[in-house]
């Protein structure tokens, strides 16, 4: 079974005791928080190595690492092979540090996207606008069929719309 298998059958198991889940969860966490503390430091440089040697240099397990890899795959400039992915893989770190950003953000993980690192990487205003950029992305506008005065109301009263709901907004 694959690497990535074992991760998100261990991650995400509905069968597991919660309690067990939150603490794998929050154990994660803080290390995931170590692993980008250290790439953000030096985010020119490119990290590469097997699964099992990336573990050992971030002093992470395995599963740890794999989770690690998982979620910083679509910041890559160039993705790793994940799904396959075995302890003597290759893999690369080689991220883009806007993309990442923009992924923090989405992913609403303010302990990584607010890491002092990223003060060496982008000014304040940067990260604002990188913010404001990603959420405003992320910001779904509905536009329902336009509804005409003399329609029925959609509310289902059997009224015309403007002797209905219509009315009301005037």
């Amino acid at each position: 079974m694959a690497l990535l298998e074992q991760w998100r059958e261990m991650a995400y198991s509905t069968t597991e005791d919660k309690k067990k889940l939150q603490k794998l969860w929050a154990d994660y966490f803080v290390k995931e928080k170590g692993i980008y503390s250290e790439l953000l430091k030096d985010p020119d440089t490119v990290v590469t190595g097997t699964v099992k040697e990336l573990s050992e240099k971030y002093d992470v397990d395995i599963m740890t690492m794999t989770g690690f890899l998982d979620g910083i795959n679509d910041s890559l400039k160039e993705p790793n092979p994940i799904e396959e992915m075995e302890e003597d893989t290759e893999v690369s770190l080689g991220f883009d540090k806007e993309r990442l950003y923009k992924n923090m953000v989405a992913a609403q993980a303010d302990w990584l996207y607010g890491l002092e690192e990223w003060d060496a990487i982008y000014d304040k205003e940067t990260r604002d606008r990188l913010y404001k950029e990603q959420k405003r992305s992320m910001t779904i506008v509905h536009e329902g069929p336009k509804i005409g005065r003399n329609d029925p109301c959609p509310c289902g009263s059997g009224k015309k719309y403007k002797k209905c709901c219509g009315a009301v907004r005037r």
